[in-house]
């Protein structure tokens, strides 16, 4: 980094912010087409119900990467970890030690917290993003599947009686 690296929490009114960084990523990982949550959706979830938190990097005053993440639980070890549902950085500040600053900055926030683990989940296309976690000694968990039920899959589940 050829700058020191800081981080904010975001705050209400960074909703644009937020869903510009959103659509940046949904871009890099080909799900433009999937949508992306809308300024009135990020406030609801992230500031009304506090459901996720945003934090921004910050380089020379401005956001240069961005990160949201939730609260999982684990009842073996009872307790509480981060999920982290997006990274990322912006293309022209890659390569410089931003990433790995935002990993710090996570796990320190998460030991803070009470929390035993970070946990995320990668495109298996994503080489570049897989090496950059492998190198910081993150691991695959191979004795686990992740399962999602969505769209219509969802709602026909849901109404089921």
């Amino acid at each position: 980094m050829n700058n020191s690296v800081s981080f904010r929490n975001a705050v209400p009114g960074d909703e644009a912010l937020i869903v510009d960084f959103i659509r940046k990523l949904a871009e890099y990982e080909h799900l433009l087409d999937e949508g992306v949550a809308d300024e009135a959706l990020i406030f609801e979830w992230v500031f009304e119900k506090r459901k996720a938190e945003v934090i921004f990097a910050m380089s020379e005053g401005h956001e240069i990467g961005y990160s949201l993440f939730y609260y999982n639980f684990s009842t073996f070890p009872g307790n509480a970890g981060l999920h982290l549902e997006d990274l990322f950085v912006l293309p022209e500040y890659r390569g410089k030690g931003y990433g790995k600053a935002f990993f710090k900055e996570l796990a320190r926030m998460a030991a803070e917290r009470g929390c035993s683990r970070l946990e995320w989940t990668c495109l298996n296309w994503n080489q570049p993003s897989i090496d950059f976690y492998l190198a910081l000694g993150a691991v695959t968990d191979t004795q686990r599947a992740l399962y999602s039920l969505s769209g219509n899959s969802f709602n026909a589940l849901g109404e089921q009686k």
